[in-house]
């Protein structure tokens, strides 16, 4: 049987140089992986839509009258209502699955604390770790997660949280917070690509801004465990304790391990 059709599926932006840096992170999957059918889909701005990509990959490579198969992974730092919805539907009562979305996960850290390093950051500096937000409070626990994991590896100075929109606090508020103390601070964009948000970030008050953080191989890395922990739940019961739609819990409690 063949392995399922990988679909990596991202926001979409109308930003070119944000276009480039998701298409990067598909681009080394395949450059690691030549032997799987990689596609891409969107759940917004950008074509075409997850579902109908979903829905060809499961035609086209299906056999003597059975169905292809696919899994779709959310090229998402975390699990908001485009994985639990979007993504969910797209997948739903078909030969396809979901993965997690890519975060929380300790390699994203490691990315997060280079982009700090490039820009100059330092031990005596507050970082605010801004996210775009989420009305689903599923997403902002992740993001909270992340913060955890980036104080372990940023112990120096204080690590706080802001969010682009639909949770609190705002970035703007949470830089304002982290100057009390009269530190430097640096917003660490945990954005996965250049665009919107990047560029609000830029107006936020914040004394150094981090790169988003694609592209880096790393962030490949990533989407090829989450695929292949939810390719064993879709080709068939996923052994031991990987729960194939929230990612690869084996692969995130080993990486705990060695941050």
């Amino acid at each position: 049987m063949p392995d399922p059709v990988l679909v990596g599926c991202s926001h979409g932006t109308d930003d070119p140089e944000g276009r480039l840096a998701v298409a990067s992170i598909l681009t080394e999957v395949r450059r690691r992986r030549p032997d799987l059918d990689v596609r891409e889909a969107f759940v917004d701005v950008q074509q075409p839509e997850v579902a109908d990509v979903v829905g060809g990959a499961i035609t086209e490579t299906g056999s003597a009258g059975a169905p292809g198969t696919a899994v779709v992974v959310p090229l998402l730092l975390s699990a908001g209502f485009h994985v639990h919805v979007d993504i969910a539907a797209a997948v739903a009562d078909r030969t396809a699955t979901a993965s997690g979305a890519l975060g929380p996960d300790p390699r994203l850290v490691e990315v997060l604390v280079d982009r700090l390093r490039e820009v100059g950051a330092t031990g005596e500096d507050a970082v605010v770790l801004a996210a775009a937000g989420s009305s689903d409070g599923r997403a902002s626990r992740a993001v909270e997660e992340v913060a955890e994991l980036l104080r372990k590896r940023w112990p120096e100075g204080p690590v706080t949280v802001g969010y682009g929109s639909s949770a609190s606090p705002s970035v703007p508020e949470a830089v304002a917070a982290a100057r009390a103390d009269g530190r430097r601070v640096v917003v660490a964009a945990y954005l996965l690509a250049p665009g919107f948000f990047l560029d609000r970030l830029r107006r936020a008050g914040a004394d150094l801004l981090t790169g988003a953080l694609a592209p880096d191989p790393r962030i490949a890395d990533v989407v090829l465990d989450r695929y292949a922990c939810a390719a064993r739940a879709v080709v068939g019961p996923c052994p031991g304790a990987c729960p194939g739609r929230s990612g690869c819990g084996q692969v995130r409690d080993h990486d705990l391990a060695t941050v």
